[in-house]
């Protein structure tokens, strides 16, 4: 681990914190936008330090800031990212300027507690892709749930009490659940420290218990079929912003879980459970993939894409070959781009015809040129289309999917097919279907909406046709977390003494220990184990 020290990520994480309570003595609104987009363009230029300092050649957290905080019950202030973690970091911190234009003139009512709640929602965001303590990690994902629940019910649309309810029944659902992980995993160590949970083993029972419990807060958060109803509710009713936001960066969140919990603290389950996780995956991609194809109304076909391109995500996280996890995570990042562009869009759109319906928005290629040509842009990037950011990391599942099993890697095409066909339906349709009604007084794109939408469409065609950068940040993470993954398996063939523990949470003492392996295919997983009373230290 590296330790400066400045405490850059405690800066980053805490500024817009700070800059929210200064924002509560203001009262002009002119000066309420202009500062909270102020403070937006400082923390991009705060984050500068951490991307041009990042050291891309190891797999240690770096930045990383520790304090004891409860020594009573060894809670730490411990901070630190790596390359898992370091882009979905980016990725917040240039999300916020863009979300504080594009409310500029949608939001006209609460002008300052709504941008109070997009600052808030940037630090706790960043404080859960920072966070390397347990309880100090929690705190930030129980609060994430105050803004974004504003957000949706204060500035939503017509339903947005029952969306903005349902959006929190689920997530404080599975949060409960996770909070029960964490205790067990206390009990069990004495520990709440991230890196030292991981360096710990644990027995196959105790695997099997926390990883369906962290899992399924995960689930609902990324989310998995059957746990993504309350996704199209909350897209539909929330403010543009609250959309690009949700589909950026909290989805992003289930999926980080994945990848910084299940994998290095509970191999064994996620082994086990990997066949499990993959037909989830797959049944998320195609019934994503028609339910978006079914839609008219704009904001839900992008949410139930949304279902489906994380359910390529979970695949190539699941598929443990080192294209594929490398893929989920920059896929994590691409779909976080593309679809909060494609949001931003319905946004700029539905502030000219007032309506988010297809049939409304029939053709509009001739009045509005410049927002065709971007909505062709990012379309094109969803499919995955060369020298778009969106190939390279679906090129790389694909090819952890095909490493893994044949037939997997035909799904994700099929997959991939149906997405072509709701996203052509969109793209042909709002661009150069019959025209709908009279479009007189629609103008194209202004100076602001230029200034929002340029920057992503730049990382778009960048990261697709130089994407290199962005995976050495990835890759050593990535190869470490492997690597590690597959000693902790191996630990499996080794029979060891059971660690001490609760007798509600340990396996049965002195048994013999079966293992059953089954589906070898490419060394993925697959594996299933049938054990009573193993543990291994």
């Amino acid at each position: 681990m590296f330790i400066t020290g400045f405490p850059v990520l405690s800066v980053l994480i805490f500024f817009p914190l700070i800059a929210s309570i200064a924002l509560i003595f203001l009262k002009n609104t002119v000066s309420i936008k202009v500062f909270t987009l102020l403070v937006s363009l400082i923390e991009c230029l705060l984050l500068l330090p951490v991307l041009t300092g990042f050291d891309t050649t190891t797999a240690a957290y770096q930045f990383v800031e520790k304090h004891a905080w409860i020594e009573a019950w060894n809670i730490q202030y411990f901070l630190g990212i790596d390359g898992i973690s370091v882009l979905m970091v980016f990725l917040t911190v240039f999300l916020l300027p863009i979300c504080v234009l594009c409310s500029w003139r949608y939001i006209e009512q609460r002008i300052k507690e709504f941008n109070l709640s997009l600052l808030l929602m940037t630090s706790v965001c960043l404080g859960i892709f920072c966070a390397l303590d347990f309880v100090l990690f929690y705190i930030f994902w129980e609060a994430m749930l105050v803004p974004m629940y504003l957000l949706i019910a204060v500035w939503g649309g017509p339903f947005r009490r029952y969306a903005s309810l349902k959006f929190f029944i689920y997530t404080l659902t599975g949060s409960t659940l996770f909070l029960a992980a964490i205790v067990a995993f206390y009990i069990n160590t004495g520990t709440f420290s991230i890196p030292e949970l991981m360096n710990h083993y644990y027995s196959f029972r105790f695997q099997f218990w926390t990883f369906l419990a962290m899992t399924i807060a995960f689930a609902v958060k990324v989310p998995i079929y059957p746990l993504h109803t309350w996704l199209p509710a909350a897209h539909v009713e929330a403010p543009t912003a609250g959309s690009v936001l949700l589909a950026s960066i909290l989805l992003k969140m289930g999926s980080y879980g994945l990848l910084r919990f299940c994998l290095p603290i509970t191999p064994a389950a996620s082994d086990y459970f990997a066949p499990f996780m993959i037909a989830l995956a797959i049944i998320s991609i195609i019934v994503g993939s028609f339910l978006a194809l079914s839609q008219t109304d704009m904001k839900k076909l992008i949410a139930y894409s949304s279902v489906a391109h994380m359910g390529f995500v979970v695949l190539g996280i699941f598929v443990f070959a080192f294209r594929g996890i490398e893929g989920a995570i920059m896929h994590m990042v691409n779909h976080g781009i593309i679809t909060g562009a494609l949001f931003l869009l319905v946004g700029l759109i539905y502030e000219r015809s007032h309506s988010r319906n297809l049939a409304d928005n029939m053709g509009v290629s001739k009045d509005l040129p410049a927002y065709t040509g971007f909505l062709l842009l990012f379309a094109l990037a969803a499919f995955g289309f060369p020298g778009t950011n969106g190939f390279f990391s679906k090129l790389l599942v694909l090819l952890g999917a095909f490493e893994a099993n044949f037939w997997l890697g035909v799904l994700f095409v099929i997959g991939m097919i149906l997405g072509l066909a709701y996203l052509l339906r969109l793209l042909l349709t709002v661009g150069w279907g019959k025209p709908s009604q009279v479009q007189p007084d629609w103008k194209d794109m202004n100076l602001r909406e230029w200034i929002y939408l340029a920057p992503l469409g730049l990382l778009v065609i960048y990261l697709g046709v130089a994407p290199g950068k962005a995976l050495s940040f990835i890759g050593p993470s990535v190869d470490h977390l492997l690597s590690e993954f597959q000693r902790e398996k191996n630990m499996i063939y080794q029979s060891a003494p059971d660690q001490e523990t609760p007798e509600f949470l340990s396996d049965r003492k002195n048994s013999d220990s079966e293992i059953l392996l089954r589906m070898k295919d490419a060394g993925t997983a697959g594996r299933i184990f049938h054990s009573e009373g193993y543990s291994y230290d």
